[in-house]
């Protein structure tokens, strides 16, 4: 059965994706790792999968649309790259806030309600590490390049000092917060993410079995994005001169979304050629700093990522705007459910239109 026939038959489901049907959609697809969950964004969904402490998965699916499809002339090369890093930040913001209130409560998913305080504290959170990433990967590496490079040395070499002090600091970064145990559990489940898109974009079954076999690693990461920042903001700021004065270095804020278009051409120009053996040697660092974000999953994790990459490939009514369920997994022994295994939600669970 296509997702459109189940989509007929039974408009308040989402429709199952069989492998054959997942090879022929050309779309691009991403994640990101959540507290005890994924979210997955196609080019019309977006949807969040989280384990709640009950054992069963709850899905929260919206419909996405990016600004640049509504206004056509913001997407073009560089700009689009900055508009969809303020888009993935806002939405991942949205999605980390959602994992961390169904990861850490006891009640059904239709009876949780975020007080005030739990908001207060999820944005105090989101701010202190906003300024912590400032501190630790903007303005550190300027003053220990101070008290490294003498005065008159050339911009170039200021800088390209800068940004290896700014490289440094943030493998040291991933390698202490991978000691953690949550931050343990965030890198397996970034794991589960990239072996559910590369099972898609294989044509495996959207299920455990057709992810495990695949690598952690994947050439559109967000680790692999960072890198890439890191790498053009040396040549960018090389071009500002050494900074010297407080407004100096405010200055190079105004590029950080010039930097961020231009790292994101690159990651898509590096996903789209991964195996070409010019491109190789650009990926091979992001690559390897995934070895540090990314750690092997069960099978569990697993089920989690596809639950919620299967809601992103899965049409909805045309009134759907957001809806929040339950994954059903066929029980073992029913036949109709073993032909069809859908991704169910679970009756009375909140919709919003």
């Amino acid at each position: 059965m296509s997702a459109n026939e189940h989509l007929a038959n039974h408009p308040d489901q989402p429709a199952a994706i069989g492998a054959e049907e997942a090879r022929c959609m050309d779309l691009a697809v991403g994640g990101q790792a959540l507290i005890e969950g994924v979210m997955m964004r196609s080019p019309q969904y977006m949807a969040m999968a989280v384990r709640t402490p009950d054992g069963r998965i709850v899905i929260r699916k919206k419909i996405f649309r990016s600004v640049m499809r509504k206004l056509k002339f913001l997407n073009v090369p560089v700009l689009r790259g900055g508009i969809h890093l303020i888009e993935s930040m806002a939405l991942g913001i949205d999605s980390l806030m959602f994992s961390a209130e169904q990861a850490t409560s006891e009640d059904r998913v239709e009876d949780r309600k975020s007080s005030t305080w739990d908001t207060i504290l999820m944005w105090g959170t989101i701010a202190f590490s906003f300024v912590l990433s400032l501190g630790l990967f903007f303005y550190l590496p300027i003053i220990l390049t101070d008290l490294v490079v003498p005065e008159g040395e050339h911009s170039i070499t200021w800088n390209a000092v800068d940004g290896l002090f700014r490289v440094i600091m943030f493998v040291l970064y991933l390698l202490i917060i991978s000691k953690l145990p949550d931050m343990a559990r965030v890198f397996e489940y970034h794991g589960a993410e990239h072996k559910s898109i590369h099972a898609f974009e294989n044509g495996r079954s959207l299920d455990a079995d057709g992810a495990r076999p695949y690598t952690t690693l994947h050439p559109r990461c967000g680790t692999s994005f960072l890198f890439f920042v890191m790498l053009i903001s040396i040549v960018v700021f090389s071009f500002l001169g050494r900074p010297e004065t407080i407004a100096d270095r405010l200055q190079r804020l105004a590029f950080v979304p010039i930097i961020g278009g231009l790292a994101y051409e690159a990651i898509k120009l590096s996903g789209k050629y991964a195996k070409a053996w010019f491109i190789q040697p650009a990926i091979a660092p992001g690559l390897l700093l995934q070895k540090i974000t990314t750690s092997e999953p069960d099978d569990d994790q697993l089920s989690v990522a596809m639950a919620a990459l299967r809601s992103v490939l899965t049409p909805e009514a045309d009134d759907f705007r957001e809806r929040v369920y339950y994954d059903m997994p066929a029980a073992s022994g029913d036949p109709a459910a073993e032909a069809d295994p859908d991704v169910r939600p679970e009756a009375g669970v909140g919709e919003s239109a």
